[in-house]
């Protein structure tokens, strides 16, 4: 039985992150746990603005009144949502630090499902949000970001560039997700200009690949490796999902080079696995 934890913000509550947990989790034995993080410096409201404007302490508790309510109200949606569904679930109401307390939860998770826009803040961000990021950086376990609108997932995309990370990903997945390897799947790699059309390691990623993705597609494109697969997965039918390796860079490499994940998320509304071994 796989342990997934499906993080929720109680005060904007993403039916489409429930409605992919819900989906994965029918997939195989899974016990999901829901992750309300109730940061206590998080609020609907501004403090700042409130107190500017000469708000009262009961104002203020009256506001923080609402806001429990909201959250309890999508506690109580989470709980009757996996009771429907007829799965194992619990639920952990964290009050500390956001990011703190989702990379804590994630050493002891097989893997995490969260919205690619999630702030933990009252200000909207467009993916990548800054949360979003800090959170793929440190976080112990596999990833599955999803977009706020949920569709069925119907093809699996898995990138590959004959690193370890590449094929690390695509382990991941094949362990953590096995209800979905008999979707259509596709085999992605990139070559420089003139590096002809080889698959890195053909001989052995096939092997591998026949043994988790047995009826797997293979293309090897060319060019610049993120405007194309961007380009290549913008293409792709509605319902599509993508496999990706390592996030983690160092600081100045990441300041100079933005991650492919990190492209992904501003360009598409697709879900996206991602893993990267440490």
């Amino acid at each position: 039985m796989k342990k997934i934890v499906v993080v929720f913000d109680g005060l904007r509550f993403s039916d489409s992150t429930l409605r992919y947990a819900i989906a994965v989790a029918r997939q195989q034995p899974s016990h999901l746990v829901g992750l309300f993080l109730d940061d206590f410096t998080y609020n609907s409201f501004s403090m700042y603005k409130m107190l500017k404007a000469g708000a009262t302490n009961a104002g203020i508790k009256e506001m923080e009144a609402k806001d429990e309510a909201i959250r309890e109200i999508s506690v109580r949606h989470f709980e009757q949502a996996c009771q429907e569904a007829g799965l194992n679930y619990s639920v952990h109401r964290d009050r500390s630090i956001a990011i703190q307390e989702i990379l804590h939860e994630s050493i002891y998770a097989d893997m995490l499902i969260i919205d690619m826009e999630e702030t933990l803040a009252t200000e909207e961000e467009p993916a990548p949000t800054r949360f979003i990021r800090d959170l793929l950086v440190d976080v112990q376990c596999p990833v599955l970001l999803v977009p706020p609108e949920y569709r069925e997932i119907k093809k699996l995309v898995l990138l590959y560039d004959g690193e370890p990370s590449s094929v690390y990903a695509i382990k991941m997945f094949s362990y953590l997700l096995p209800g979905l390897q008999q979707l259509s799947t596709e085999v992605v790699s990139v070559n420089d200009p003139g590096d002809g059309l080889h698959l890195p390691d053909n001989r052995l990623m096939k092997e591998f690949m026949k043994r988790h993705f047995p009826k797997a597609a293979y293309k090897v494109l060319q060019g610049r490796a993120e405007p194309v697969i961007t380009e290549f997965l913008q293409q792709q039918a509605t319902g599509t999902l993508a496999v990706l390796g390592a996030y983690r860079r160092g600081m100045v490499s990441r300041w100079f080079r933005p991650s492919m994940a990190d492209e992904l998320m501003e360009a598409l509304a697709m879900p996206l696995f991602i893993a990267h071994n440490k």
